[in-house]
């Protein structure tokens, strides 16, 4: 507990923010952690401001694979209609490929009786996320960086905000960092620390839509190779999603091309090679450097919280990332509207804090360590091929 409660110093702001200009939850980012909590604050009767660096819709990049367990959000906020008429493919089951070739599968069914899990672009689903937001009554800005936190006495109090050359101050109650990996918010209130050069960024992903690959019908296809994973799946429009993870000495060796990794990296995965054999580029590569996975500081200071990627940032492969955004945003939406009425009285965040940290840990805590424990055989090809022979032996022990 104490590790989730400690609060950092702030830097005092002053705090004149015309009346037009205050909300109950200021929330930066428009993923799905922040569009989850903003649109669940919304109907629960908050003024709730999103605001989001991008124009939607826009490129993202991610395994674009939507687990079973999300439909069951999309139909609580309201945006399951819009979500099955945008073309994703259905996703009957996930089948992982070690080195060699040996497979195990795993059916979405086992995660929710009935329904299959779905492949969707993050620019589709996070539009339409977008658009049921605006309908609920958020107030949502687009273009627009959050620059900074606006602090008094020791507490966030909003966010300062830029578009173009204009800034302006929005206050808050609750501010919540949705920004994902970058933790744009939180870390203004990191301690200075000396970097380590030699594991700094020891991991990177790239991401692209391809065409005319080989991957089986209904199928998201996870590739284990020396030194990272890749997954695989169709999304709308005709294409398949290929998003991997491979180690930044690698990327070094290869020049950097993304084009070189995929074949003399990736492709030395049997299936990989196979499915990707006659695949051509539909979109341009995006990349990313991976400097942790693991769990982050769920409130580092008085008046501020972090949901999704920006909480805690769970290994890809585990199909996990998408569930956990929807999800921590649902926690926080809960916890703020169970303590909105004591924080419009000036008071509460310490009880709102208590009760954020205490469901977060018991929906999240024991998938991370799972996920950390699946860590170390995804990164060894051998580990991973036991694991798959292991698995494969009956679908029960799976």
């Amino acid at each position: 507990m104490k590790r989730q409660t400690r609060m950092s110093v702030l830097p005092e702001t002053n705090l004149t923010v015309a009346s037009a200009n205050t909300f109950d939850v200021a929330i930066a980012g428009a993923g799905p952690a922040g569009t989850s909590a903003a649109i669940q604050l919304s109907l629960a009767g908050a003024r709730v401001l999103l605001i989001e660096e991008k124009k939607f819709p826009r490129a993202k990049l991610c395994g674009e694979f939507i687990s079973p367990e999300c439909l069951t959000h999309f139909h609580r906020l309201g945006v399951m209609e819009q979500m099955s008429a945008a073309g994703g493919e259905d996703v009957s089951e996930t089948v992982f490929y070690s080195a060699r070739g040996n497979s195990v599968a795993v059916p979405s069914e086992w995660f929710s009786t009935g329904t299959q899990a779905l492949g969707l672009s993050r620019s589709e689903m996070d539009q339409q996320l977008l658009q049921r937001a605006k309908s609920a009554g958020v107030t949502v800005l687009e273009e627009t960086h959050a620059s900074r936190l606006i602090c008094e006495r020791e507490q966030v109090r909003g966010i300062r905000v830029k578009s173009g050359e204009t800034t302006e101050d929005y206050g808050a109650l609750v501010t919540i960092d949705a920004t994902g990996r970058t933790r744009a918010l939180a870390r203004q209130l990191d301690p200075p620390r000396a970097i380590n050069r030699k594991h700094t960024n020891s991991l990177v992903a790239f991401k692209a839509h391809l065409k005319n690959t080989r991957v089986a019908p209904g199928a998201c296809e996870i590739y284990f190779y020396k030194h990272g994973y890749g997954g695989l799946s169709r999304v709308e429009g005709g294409v398949s999603n290929l998003c991997f993870i491979v180690a930044a000495e690698d990327v070094r060796r290869c020049g950097s091309d993304p084009e070189v990794v995929l074949r003399e990296v990736v492709m030395q995965n049997s299936r990989a090679a196979h499915t990707l054999a006659e695949a051509t580029m539909s979109t341009p590569w995006l990349s990313v450097s991976l400097e942790s996975f693991g769990r982050r500081t769920l409130a580092p200071a008085a008046g501020l919280l972090t949901v999704g990627d920006a909480a805690a940032f769970i290994d890809p492969f585990t199909g996990s990332g998408m569930l956990m955004a929807l999800e921590s945003g649902q926690v926080a939406a809960n916890v703020i509207a169970r303590n909105l009425a004591r924080l419009r009285e000036g008071n509460g965040f310490q009880s709102l804090l208590n009760d954020y940290a205490t469901e977060y840990r018991r929906r999240f805590d024991s998938r991370l360590r799972v996920s950390g424990l699946l860590r170390r055989a995804a990164f060894f090809p051998h580990l991973a091929g036991a694991a798959i022979l292991f698995f494969g032996t009956s679908s029960r022990l799976r």
